[in-house]
């Protein structure tokens, strides 16, 4: 038999199809919609059974546009499901105000129902602002992390590539979707099936749980240094409250000017400037994605005078913070 026409035999007796209900809501990203769908389709093929069915369901039941500027024709409204569907929102940018009162009205009320939610890319906000998170763990695009832990405390936000708590599923977008959807195959219908799955779609490194979304602090600077690694990620975890540079340098076991040269030298900016733009960047995700007041993403960024906030974040995005979230507001009601 041709490999390509290969049947990776599964056990389906006393089985029906399981039913996929996504919904798309407007500009959700389509590579995480994709990488979803795609691996369901492929399960199938490789089984020879209909061991999956979807549906593409969204508010108004038309048609929704995704960021790329595709549209895609729905298959109905925000409709009742049955108790044994599997919901996967699917998110993408500016997912608050795709996430409307009847989106969350419905979210609600078909979580009462008792079926299995899950939230693709940023659609882990949508969950999180119907109150489906509460006390429970969830992760979400890396670029969105600042502004949903901000906003929902009793969430446990992790850096994993995707959660499944109890009947709740997050991912954190892109191709963590197959890796979501990979499990699920396992878990239904064998190891086999799921790699079956993975070589169809050339996908050579099946990532679980236990791993995080964003590359190593060493691959993501290009620089392999394990102090300035150190350094670097502890910066990353007190935004905050800055570190002063020779607590930081203490910390490692260098001398301030030793941790200065080491900035330059493969950095080519202070420790000082490089902690100030990860605070300045940190500020803008808070600014874009979140209604904090100004003071407020001042405090959180470790600034403690708003004026002085004001005069860095201009000299770093060439605007002030307030026209910022001004031209922000601008474009949303676009």
């Amino acid at each position: 038999m041709d490999i390509q026409q290969q049947i990776v035999e599964v056990e389906t007796a006393g089985k029906k199809p399981r039913r996929f209900v996504f919904v798309l809501l407007q500009d959700f990203t389509m590579l995480c919609f994709a990488s979803a769908l795609e691996s369901l389709r492929i399960a199938n093929r490789m089984s020879g059974q209909e061991l999956y069915r979807w549906t593409l369901i969204g508010e108004g039941g038309d048609t929704v546009t995704c960021s790329n500027g595709t549209e895609f024709k729905l298959q109905a409204d925000l409709e009742e499901l049955g108790r044994d569907d599997t919901v996967m929102i699917c998110g993408g940018i500016d997912v608050q105000s795709a996430t409307t009162k009847k989106v969350l009205s419905w979210i609600r009320r078909e979580a009462r129902r008792g079926v299995i939610m899950g939230g693709l890319c940023t659609a882990a906000y949508s969950l999180a602002k119907a109150g489906l998170l509460d006390g429970k763990k969830a992760t979400i695009h890396w670029e969105n992390q600042d502004s949903f832990a901000e906003e929902f405390e009793d969430v446990t936000l992790t850096k994993s590539i995707f959660v499944v708590d109890g009947n709740r599923i997050t991912t954190a977008g892109g191709t963590a979707s197959i890796d979501l959807m990979l499990k699920i195959i396992a878990d239904d219908h064998g190891e086999d099936l799921a790699n079956a799955v993975a070589d169809q779609l050339i996908y050579s490194s099946i990532r679980t749980d236990q791993d995080t979304q964003r590359l190593s602090i060493p691959t993501r600077i290009g620089v392999r240094h394990p102090k300035l690694s150190r350094v670097i990620q502890a910066m990353e975890q007190n935004i905050e409250e800055p570190i002063s540079p020779s607590v930081l340098a203490r910390d490692v076991g260098m001398s301030t000017r030793q941790l200065e040269r080491l900035f330059r030298r493969y950095l080519n900016r202070s420790p000082k400037r490089y902690y100030m733009e990860l605070r300045l960047q940190k500020a803008r995700n808070l600014l874009m994605q979140t209604d904090m007041s100004v003071i407020n993403v001042a405090l959180a960024c470790g600034f403690a005078s708003p004026s002085h906030f004001s005069k860095c974040y201009r000299a770093h995005y060439n605007t002030t913070p307030y026209r910022e979230r001004g031209a922000q507001a601008a474009r949303l009601s676009i």
